[in-house]
């Protein structure tokens, strides 16, 4: 999404990270993990010749990206080995339980970033520090990316890779209908500042909509687009789960219930085969959509629908998404670990990444490179997606984050949201269904 093959979640990723593996599982992941991180024989210039190991989960794009080819190339003596699970809520619980042995680790560990805030917590001293690791310039970093993976203590445990910023994708054809605008600065400045006039814009477009559409797809997107916003959302600068009297929830809450009591969303569950079918359908409007998302909407919609898909900015910066690379001390080849996380995670890098495969950069100094400041998206009428995405990514908030975020997103979204808009449950009803879950969930 990124260039990432992913699965939602409220968190993220697109991917539903629900962390729960059997030990089953657990075991056979451990039984698997990388053991080749072994020295050989020597190079021509006398270095030993070493295999760095790097476990990620779904497709990275470093190794389609030429990424790893490269980086040998500069480096004789290195041999890039990467093992990926396919899925992150299998791949986390098996990097805790290697985290725990001490053993079995990847050289470079990828983490997502709904599991960092739980890394720096309670885990921090079993990576490498690299605040202070050889090639790694942390103002190089957006700093609310650089600031996730820091620890109370100051140590930061990962470096950045990709992120999420959100846009709004609509459908030109379907705003003309509607008597909406359809110019994208036009659209943008429909709701810029504030998400409930993207309802509000909603409220107009239902007015006068095509038969069989609805203005937004789901009102879980609405939700993760208005609360993404917000630095304080869940917990507080103390640690505190607040998430029942945050004002970012109550706010974002209410305005995905006004949503689906006004009838706006297509009543969808995001990455459903239903939610695909509708892109190809055109039933929906609009779609909350960060970076990553684009390609996805392109495969969904068809070739048929190529004239009609435009980007916009949202109303409010916000973050959907990203990971980091981390170097567990207990690897076999953190120097050479190092080095490798420092250069794939340098500028050059996630800008090459981009361009290769639409992975938004974490790097500042990557937003400002021809392949991302120029980007536009042939798809989305040549919205200019690096401008676009950039300018948000810079405004987006240092998000407090904690343990339990995926917790809440999740059934904030897919228990209580999804009660009001497919169930008929009240938004009352649908609340205290979502809060049960959680309870549950965090007391355990």
């Amino acid at each position: 999404m990124h260039g990432r093959t992913r699965t939602p979640s409220f968190r993220l990723t697109t991917r539903s990270l629900a962390i729960g593996l059997t030990a089953a599982l657990s075991a056979g992941l451990l039984a698997g993990c990388a053991s080749d991180s072994d020295e050989s024989s020597d190079t021509a210039d006398g270095k030993k010749k070493t295999t760095v190991s790097v476990g990620v989960f779904g497709v990275f794009g470093y190794k389609q990206a030429g990424l790893y080819d490269e980086y040998e190339k500069l480096n004789p003596h290195v041999t890039i080995k990467e093992n990926s699970t396919e899925r992150n809520e299998d791949y986390y619980p098996a990097l805790l339980n290697r985290l725990s042995a001490g053993s079995g680790l990847d050289d470079i560990q990828a983490v997502e970033v709904a599991n960092i805030n739980e890394l720096t917590q309670i885990q921090a001293a079993k990576f490498v520090d690299m605040s202070k690791a050889d090639g790694v310039d942390g103002e190089s970093f957006l700093p609310w990316k650089w600031d996730q993976a820091k620890a109370e203590d100051g140590r930061v445990i990962g470096v950045g890779t990709d992120i999420g910023p959100m846009g709004v994708c609509y459908r030109k054809d379907l705003f003309d209908k509607a008597g909406l605008p359809t110019d994208r600065e036009e659209v943008g400045k429909l709701w810029e500042g504030d998400w409930e006039k993207y309802v509000d814009a909603g409220e107009t477009y239902m007015k006068d909509a095509p038969e069989g559409t609805t203005f937004m797809d789901a009102a879980a997107g609405l939700y993760n687009g208005s609360v993404s916003s917000y630095a304080e959302k869940n917990y507080n600068k103390d640690g505190e789960l607040i998430y029942k009297d945050s004002d970012a929830v109550k706010t974002s809450w209410d305005l995905a219930m006004r949503a689906v009591e006004g009838k706006m969303t297509g009543r969808l569950k995001q990455f459903d085969t239903a939610w695909d079918q509708a892109y190809a359908n055109g039933t929906f409007a609009t779609v909350v959509c960060p970076s990553w998302m684009l390609g996805y909407i392109k495969e969904k919609a068809g070739e048929k629908n190529a004239d009609q898909w435009d980007v916009a900015p949202a109303p409010r910066p916000a973050n959907w998404g990203g990971s980091f690379l981390t170097v567990p001390e207990a690897g076999k080849n953190k120097e050479e670990a190092v080095k490798l996380a420092a250069w794939l995670t340098a500028p050059q890098q996630q800008a090459k990444l981009f361009a290769k495969q639409a992975s938004f950069p974490s790097s500042q100094r990557a937003l400002d490179l021809p392949e991302v400041k120029d980007a536009k998206h042939e798809y989305f009428a040549d919205a200019p997606i690096g401008a676009i995405f950039s300018e948000a990514a810079k405004g987006i908030p240092t998000a407090i984050l904690g343990p339990k975020d995926q917790i809440v997103g999740e059934n904030i979204a897919t228990v209580g949201i999804l009660q009001a808009e497919q169930q008929g449950k009240s938004p009352d009803e649908a609340w205290k269904a979502a809060v049960k879950k959680i309870d549950n969930a965090v007391d355990e």
